[in-house]
């Protein structure tokens, strides 16, 4: 019975699960930005080199 006590109040695979969030979110906002910014500098870059022509 004391064990199942320990296991129920066991966080650290909550915490663990909590900075994996965390990670993913960080990476899908680095993502979209990255992918909003490379959209920008290419109609940019297109711009320029019609402009160059």
């Amino acid at each position: 019975m004391q064990t199942i006590r320990r296991f129920l109040a066991d966080e650290s695979g909550a915490t663990a699960i909590e900075y994996g969030l965390i990670a993913a979110g960080i990476a899908l906002a680095i993502i979209a930005v990255v992918n909003n910014l490379g959209s920008a500098l290419k109609l940019k870059f297109g711009s320029i080199s019609s402009s160059l022509k």
